[in-house]
């Protein structure tokens, strides 16, 4: 999830939500780094998700299914909000809770 985090924040790094709009190789990218973003929560172990209850598990999950089956449907406003804001603070929350993960044995 933090690397298609990742990939997110540096694809539309430095756009604004029409200049991203209209490069759509890059706008393509972003939404197919978000469709793997989120299908990656969907994989997350129950007991993980618990160790980061801050982070809106049902609602990246809900997402998905956004992405995944309503790709013509998916208003531009949206995506930018999730680029802009909510990818960078699941970023953040993400971040903190694998610092949180005790050492692997």
């Amino acid at each position: 999830m933090v690397e298609f985090c990742e990939r997110v924040a540096a694809y539309s790094s430095g756009h604004t939500q029409e200049s991203l709009l209209a490069d759509r190789m890059r706008y393509d990218a972003v939404l197919r780094n978000l469709e793997l973003l989120v299908e990656a929560a969907t994989r997350v172990p129950m007991n993980m998700r618990g160790l980061a209850p801050e982070i809106a598990w049902r609602q990246i999950i809900g997402t998905r299914n956004r992405l995944a089956h309503a790709y013509l449907g998916i208003e531009p406003e949206t995506v930018w909000l999730i680029v802009s804001e909510s990818v960078p603070a699941l970023l953040m929350q993400l971040r903190a809770m694998l610092t949180a993960l005790p050492p692997a044995i």
